[in-house]
């Protein structure tokens, strides 16, 4: 027998009941009135089509980037104008007390109060707001201020070059001046030739028509453009049919010089003339008119014509024994050299900062400028040189070398001077070193 299963399903009371037909009834025409007064407030008060349609369309969600505002800088390069100060170049930027703190910070770095004129500077700003102060200290070094963080950093810092080698060649016709000029180079090359060979050639007195020199340059570039010289490694000169070769050397820790092919140095005890480029217009002799008191007297000494204010050197090392000023010498210098010799410039216009009684002197160290004190006709230094408390004549004084190089290190120098010799004569290509780094020219070389 199949029993009959019962469902009783009765479902939760708190379950929804279907309303009753009268239910319904009842509350429709409350509906019908609430539907109305709905309608009729979208039409009084509701928004017009084109807003509803405007409300009811998509939201577009804009895809562009925030405009980010890039600070305006500026950057100004000019030269130090005369009389101008830090104060009157960053007074816009600092007050009275930042300026003077400003130079209390760079002392020991370098003193603001020695920004000269005919320097040239740069300053950069962001916004009016000052970034950077740049002045060049000379052709190696330039002072930096700038702003990091808030403060105020000063520092000094090597110029970086680019350094090519080169050589240079020239045919001397009337003045090296003008045969470096012909060689396409700058007077500064000039100089810095006479200077190396000025133990062993007067150019003013020794030069010859014909004369030739070849020198293996290193040129600066900075920015691409040529900016002077650095060193000059190896030159040779050729004077009166004697040629002279010198080729730059450090010698252990010894400071950079010069020396012949053989590893003697070119440097003597005296140079052969106290200034560089001038004109002998009366040389040594014991009987000479003087052209102001016109009486003949004895004359031991060469007077070299040179333009007022040409930088008078001494010929070398010593010491000042007597500095001063009297009526017929003008202002002069008495230098002792040693037990033997002294020598003494005279008619000066002025002399060098720092000179003094007792003051000690390197060899090429600049003195005095040329000027007409005392009893003189014109611009013009009177040089004489004593030995043993007698004149003697400059030129026939033939001075000691200094030391030569080191047995140690002169297989290096003979083999560094065959590179060398061989880019003078051109057997030999020359190279470009990178930026800031200098061929060497010795093994212990410092930058």
């Amino acid at each position: 027998m199949i029993k009959k299963i019962r469902y009783d399903y009765q479902p939760p009371r708190s379950a929804r009941r279907t309303p009753t037909r009268r239910g319904t009834r009842r509350f429709f025409p409350v509906v019908i009135i609430l539907v109305a007064l709905t309608v009729g407030g979208l039409i009084l008060f509701g928004p017009s089509g084109r807003d509803l349609q405007a409300r009811t369309a998509p939201l577009e969600i804009s895809t562009a980037q925030p405009k980010i505002r890039i600070p305006v800088r500026n950057r100004v390069d000019a030269v130090i104008s005369v009389g101008e100060t830090i104060t009157s170049l960053l007074g816009s930027y600092f007050s009275p007390q930042e300026i003077y703190n400003l130079g209390q910070q760079s002392k020991k770095v370098f003193p603001l109060t020695r920004i000269c004129a005919g320097q040239p500077y740069q300053i950069c700003t962001s916004d009016d707001k000052f970034e950077s102060f740049i002045y060049e200290i000379d052709q190696d070094e330039q002072l930096i201020i700038r702003r990091e963080d808030e403060q105020l950093l000063v520092e000094r810092v090597p110029i970086e070059y680019e350094i090519r080698t080169e050589v240079v060649r020239g045919l001397v016709e009337s003045s090296l001046f003008e045969a470096v000029s012909k060689a396409g180079e700058t007077s500064e090359l000039a100089t810095a030739l006479a200077d190396i060979f000025a133990w062993d050639i007067d150019f003013v007195r020794d030069l010859r028509t014909g004369d030739t020199f070849s020198a293996l340059v290193e040129k600066r570039f900075r920015e691409g453009q040529p900016a002077g010289y650095s060193r000059v490694l190896a030159a040779e000169f050729r004077n009166n049919g004697v040629l002279y070769r010198a080729f730059a050397y450090q010698d252990g820790d010894r400071a950079v010089s010069y020396y012949d092919v053989t590893g003697r140095s070119v440097r003597k005890a005296f140079l052969k003339a106290p200034l560089s480029f001038s004109r002998i217009s009366s040389g040594f002799s014991f009987k000479r008119f003087h052209p102001i008191t016109k009486t003949w007297k004895s004359h031991p000494a060469i007077d070299y014509a040179a333009s007022r204010g040409t930088p008078i050197k001494t010929v070398g090392d010593g010491k000042i024994t007597r500095i001063g000023y009297t009526k017929g010498n003008g202002n002069f210098i008495e230098v002792r050299h040693n037990g033997t010799y002294k020598t003494i410039y005279l008619h000066m216009s002025k002399f060098a900062s720092g000179m003094k009684k007792g003051k000690r002197l390197s060899q090429g160290q600049v003195i005095g400028y040329v000027g007409s004190t005392g009893l003189a006709t014109g611009p013009h230094l009177c040089f004489r040189m004593y030995r043993n408390g007698s004149p003697v004549n400059p030129y026939k004084v033939k001075a000691p070398a200094a030391k030569p190089i080191s047995k140690e290190n002169m297989a290096e120098f003979k083999q560094l001077t065959r590179s060398l010799v061989a880019q003078l004569e051109g057997r030999e290509e020359t190279r470009v070193a990178s930026a800031g780094a200098p061929g060497e020219i010795g093994q212990n070389r410092r930058n």
